[in-house]
């Protein structure tokens, strides 16, 4: 992907089934370009996935798209997979502290 690009997030609709998440692209040479990016509603529903994190894991699709294509991917609507959800949730979720009760206090004053 090269520096002169700019990835906007403009909002979302709910469908039936899912919920799309466009984004426009911009470069300096070129138009502004529109994609889309869905998400289905299970994903929600099985709390797979919080509502406030669909944008980011969207725009992460988006951008990996992007690159694995010089900027220009053929396709202008993806879908969000079961392995994209699953590492989202694996690389974002909070670590677990290393003792069941955390660091003892000091009496250090």
């Amino acid at each position: 992907m090269s520096k002169e690009i700019l990835v906007q997030f403009v909002g979302f609709a709910s469908t039936a089934g899912a919920r799309e998440y466009r984004f426009t692209v911009r470069e300096v040479s070129t138009e502004p370009r529109e994609y889309v990016v869905t998400i289905s509603n299970e994903a929600f529903s099985d709390h797979r996935l919080r509502f406030q994190d669909a944008p980011d894991l969207c725009s992460i699709k988006l951008r990996h798209e992007l690159a694995a294509h010089a900027n220009h991917p053929v396709e202008s609507h993806f879908h969000i997979t079961d392995l994209e959800l699953d590492d989202y949730r694996s690389s974002h979720s909070p670590r677990t502290p290393k003792t069941l009760y955390g660091r003892k206090p000091t009496d250090d004053f």
